[in-house]
């Protein structure tokens, strides 16, 4: 090539004219011939070369619409551990975030007065019951002389009275010692619930319990959770009218709708919970209405107080399209597509989307099974060229095949050079 220009440049110097034009044509034509690195080959015909662009063929089919709403957990049991009897706190019995079992003790309380109580109660049903053994033994006696005028009615009357009395007495003794054993139990703070336990509200020495049932700790049973949620009575409205029109189409019962949570770091949680409710007010202020589910939680990754997203499938829709978001092209004039057509042809075409989910685009109307959409290769068109097209692929899997070409030539290197 270096010769050429050489030659070139020294018939530029010839006067005659014909014979620079002649050396001129025999460059340009050695030139062409020249085989150029990454060159494009001609199309047959001498026409444009068609490029690949990516498409998606339209296969319509029903899908369940998910709805992705804000919510927060909660605790599905939650009890206060709350001091019943005053007294010096002695002993704290467990560990601060531990899980505690139901009736498992946690405090214990200055118990000596409680105990001491109780003695007393035992020694007052004690003394009642004797003096129910005198009466009831008085009355005994007076009732075969009272048959025998030995005795007044009168006497006879106030004998059994007094057995009643005694009676009584002795009940009350019955009660009085029951209420001291049970002060002398609340001495022993114990779970009222399984689950686990936070930290501890109040140290070894304090008073509790004097005038007002002081709060000690609180327990949360965190599995399974509850997941509260709101979605617009508009919506939900708009639905259940999309649903009676037939429109759209329940996707399960109430009580039997999966949901799926996401959490904040935008992974999706393992587990499906289940919808438990819906909620039949309106909230005034905020024309919410609540729902909750519920979230088996066997390791305890969700804690009470957590904000996620959660996504239910509350109807299907039947023969509709998804595409790729970038497939379509929104604009305040309307959206549209670009269908290539068998010939190569490139043409835009009116479509009405709906809502999107999961990365895509729910297209209503405007298309046609069968029908090819461009996802990829815009940056390709040229008005009036053809295309070429080809299957899409997500770019996952465009990265997984490009690895995989990539990794095929350094295999093949040990084998060639052996």
């Amino acid at each position: 090539m270096a010769a050429l220009n050489k030659f070139v440049f020294k018939t530029v110097h010839l006067r005659d004219s014909g014979a620079v034009f002649a050396v001129l044509t025999l460059a340009i034509a050695l030139a062409a011939c020249s085989n150029k690195p990454g060159g494009q080959p001609a199309a047959p015909g001498g026409g444009r070369p068609a490029l690949e662009v990516g498409v998606i063929a339209v296969a319509p089919r029903t899908i369940g619409l998910v709805t992705e709403l804000p919510g927060r957990l909660e605790a599905s049991r939650v009890a206060q551990v709350r001091a019943r009897v005053a007294g010096i706190l002695q002993k704290r019995l467990f560990r601060e975030g531990s899980d505690v079992k139901a009736g498992q003790r946690l405090f214990e309380i200055d118990n000596a007065p409680y105990r001491a109580a109780a003695a007393s109660a035992e020694a007052s049903l004690a003394r009642a019951r004797a003096n129910l053994t005198q009466a009831a033994a008085l009355a005994e006696r007076y009732k075969p002389l009272v048959e025998a005028n030995a005795v007044s009615k009168q006497e006879y009357i106030n004998a059994i009275a007094a057995q009643q009395q005694t009676e009584a007495d002795v009940a009350a003794a019955k009660a009085a010692v029951q209420t001291a054993q049970i002060n002398l139990g609340y001495a022993s703070v114990s779970s009222p619930i399984a689950g686990r336990i936070g930290r501890a509200l109040v140290t070894e020495g304090a008073l509790v319990g004097q005038g007002e049932a002081t709060q000690l700790a609180l327990v949360q049973q965190i599995n399974p959770m509850y997941v509260n949620f709101t979605q617009s009575s508009a919506d939900l409205l708009r639905l259940r009218k999309a649903i009676k029109s037939g429109t759209l189409k329940r996707a399960a019962a109430a009580d039997s709708t999966s949901v799926r949570v996401v959490l904040q770091d935008g992974t999706e949680y393992a587990k499906t919970g289940k919808l438990l409710f819906e909620d039949l007010t309106v909230d005034p202020t905020t024309g919410q209405v609540l729902l909750r589910a519920e979230l088996p939680n066997p390791d305890g990754l969700l804690l009470p107080g957590m904000y996620v997203r959660v996504r239910l499938e509350q109807a299907q829709a039947n023969e509709v399209i998804e595409l790729p978001q970038q497939a379509v092209t929104r604009s305040g004039t309307g959206d549209s597509v670009m269908v290539v057509a068998a010939d190569g042809t490139v043409s835009p075409r009116t479509v009405k989307v709906g809502s999107a989910q999961d990365g895509k685009w729910i297209v209503l109307e405007g298309l046609k099974a069968g029908e090819q959409v461009m996802v990829d290769g815009f940056q390709k068109l040229q008005p009036g060229a053809p295309v070429k097209a080809v299957p899409w692929q997500p770019a996952a899997a465009q990265a997984d095949s490009g690895s995989a070409a990539a990794a095929a030539p350094k295999a093949a290197a040990p084998a060639a050079g052996k």
